[in-house]
């Protein structure tokens, strides 16, 4: 949510903005936050002067009576009593104005960084750099779900009988290898100097709100049914939520956080989620880096981040490349964001692993999340990025170690966390 003051004296900025989203439909929301806004503000005005007449008033009266004129002092009661009907009255359109203000400011796009690439939709993505040479060898590499059959890795058919389609029973070395990733991507982040967290898995509705279009939230929170409760998307969700309403001394920044947590989603509109294999499942696990700081800071902190999952992966042996969002493709609480995609040898193309975004001072301002410092109290910055969401990433470890026999090698950063296991070898 971007802050009112910028958008009552910069209107035709924040509707190119959201021209360049391509989400013209959302223009008429900034004249009507201009106008209610102004209505909001002098009705704010008007009930101020009230509450000073009231106060004079009540001063008088209290002469009058100490002077033995009570029926002066009676007639100005009267005037308190209509005063204090006005205001009551004015009270509730204020509290009914800045209400109707507030649904619209959060339905208006954030101001996105001047560098992020104009395009409709994600296939208008810009590719910024490669890293690790794709490789597709000789021989064919299966499906991964074949792959993991042959592992005897895969049972989607008996959690179709428990849970239903986009649900899965990872078996055997597979799963060990799935903890393995995050169990290494857990110490990998600690080693970078972020502090490690498991948070609660289910979030109000108003942190929902705080970190999240109403779009997002519809297409991807399940609801917990008779209770103000979500189950988590990722672990951003309740991270940044750990400091709703909270000052956080200037000197604590930055904070640095890598967070596991399993993650749910309803992938409301995706396609393929009948599909067989892992892509696009309802569950799956993951570790998240999050970075409160300095606003000043953020650009170099989200650098950083997406960097750390470009060295996570390739660590793994696994190619990766970073791709841009276009304007089209940034959620609206973003300033900027790119993807990491790994490398695909069976499909000889990238898909999407991680997701690296500053989020500027908005979702701080929905939660509000302040620092202390020197001059006084600020929004801070909120960033987030995926270290490891997996099965996606198991998936690009499979194929990337893939060998002819139907062997997959532990990549080495792997191997103790596997017991020493260097070959998994078919059942």
């Amino acid at each position: 949510m971007i802050d009112i003051k910028f958008l009552r004296e910069n209107p035709e900025l924040v509707k190119e903005n959201i021209k360049k989203k391509f989400q013209e439909q959302k223009l008429v929301l900034v004249d009507e936050v201009v106008e209610l806004d102004k209505e909001s503000r002098e009705l704010t005005l008007m009930c101020d002067e009230l509450r000073m007449k009231r106060n004079t008033i009540s001063k008088e009266i209290g002469a009058l009576m100490s002077q033995g004129k009570k029926e002066e002092a009676e007639t100005k009661k009267a005037e308190v009593n209509e005063i204090n009907k006005k205001l009551e009255e004015n009270e509730g359109k204020e509290t009914e104005l800045k209400e109707e203000i507030k649904q619209r400011m959060m339905k208006i796009p954030n101001i996105m960084d001047k560098s992020v690439p104009i395009g409709k939709d994600d296939t208008e993505n810009v590719e910024n750099e490669k890293y690790g040479e794709p490789f597709v060898p000789s021989y064919e590499i299966p499906h991964h779900a074949d792959i993991l059959a042959k592992l005897n890795g895969l049972d989607k058919e008996s959690a179709g009988r428990t849970s239903g389609n986009g649900f899965y029973y990872l078996m055997g070395d597979a799963a060990r290898l799935h903890s393995a990733m995050l169990s290494y991507a857990r110490d990998f982040m600690i080693n970078k100097g972020f502090t490690y967290c498991i948070p609660p898995f289910m979030i109000r509705s108003d942190v929902v709100q705080g970190v999240m279009s109403f779009e997002e939230m519809d297409a991807m929170m399940y609801k917990i049914e008779g209770e103000d409760l979500y189950l988590i998307g990722t672990s951003e969700h309740s991270m940044i939520g750990k400091f709703k309403g909270q000052i956080i001394g200037e000197k604590e920044l930055p904070l640095c956080l890598t967070s596991y947590s399993p993650c749910f989603r309803k992938e409301v509109g995706s396609h393929g989620i009948e599909e067989r294999g892992l892509y696009r499942v309802h569950q799956f696990e993951k570790e998240e880096m999050i970075v409160i700081c300095k606003p000043e800071e953020a650009m170099d902190w989200y650098n950083k981040m997406w960097s750390y999952t470009v060295e996570f992966f390739r660590s793994l042996d696994v190619p990766v490349r970073t791709l841009e969002c276009c304007s089209g493709d940034l959620a609206d609480l973003k300033v900027k964001s790119c993807d990491v995609e790994a490398w695909s040898p069976r499909q000889k193309k990238y898909f999407e692993v991680g997701s690296c975004s500053t989020l500027g001072d908005a979702q701080a301002r929905r939660l509000s999340i302040r620092a202390k410092g020197e001059k006084g109290n600020y929004l801070v910055a909120t960033l987030n990025n995926t270290v490891l969401a997996t099965p996606r990433g198991l998936i690009a470890v499979l194929e990337n170690n893939y060998n002819e026999d139907g062997s997959i090698r532990v990549p080495k950063a792997l191997q103790s966390y596997m017991g020493g296991i260097e070959i998994i070898k078919p059942k």
